[in-house]
């Protein structure tokens, strides 16, 4: 499975979802590839936040490689699900989908926690640590059921 998490600047929530996910992906041997994306151009190129380092490296979890990206159409292609933090994400990405198959790729990351209630994850950019630590905490928890999503997936294949 391909897996791409997208926010606006593609310097916080969505490089920690990524770098989360790809910790849980080596640890536990799953065959999935994840990566981020955002809509900022302000962003295009930079590393992750300081925060988001911070709070993933407390986890062990290494973002030094990050390098902010645009969101584009070709991401359609590239991933079988496109998780967005927030409603505007939603809205971004939703507004450059071509077709229903497109469409269907897209939820919100904590509706793998909550199904069907499309809760957000707040963007921490104006906070403090606190608040990356509570982002962590969220994109954790919806990587964790992600995680038995991918599980069961590959138990059906085998």
């Amino acid at each position: 499975m391909k897996i791409l998490f997208v926010c606006l600047g593609n310097i916080c929530r969505s490089p920690l979802a990524k770098g989360i996910m790809e910790d849980k992906i080596e640890k536990l041997g799953l065959n999935a590839e994840t990566d981020s994306a955002g809509f900022e151009l302000f962003h295009r190129g930079d590393p992750a936040d300081p925060r988001s380092v911070n709070v993933a490296s407390a986890y062990g979890i290494d973002l030094s490689d990050h390098i902010a990206r645009m969101f584009s159409v070709r991401d359609f292609d590239r991933f079988d699900r496109i998780y967005v933090m927030d409603r505007n994400n939603y809205e971004d990405v939703m507004s450059l989908a071509r077709d229903q198959q497109d469409i269907q790729k897209v939820d919100f990351i904590l509706n793998l926690v909550t199904p069907g209630e499309n809760r957000q994850i707040p963007d921490p950019w104006y906070g403090g640590k606190d608040h990356f630590e509570q982002t962590y905490r969220m994109l954790n928890q919806a990587c964790d059921q992600l995680v038995q999503e991918i599980l069961s997936i590959e138990r059906r294949i085998k």
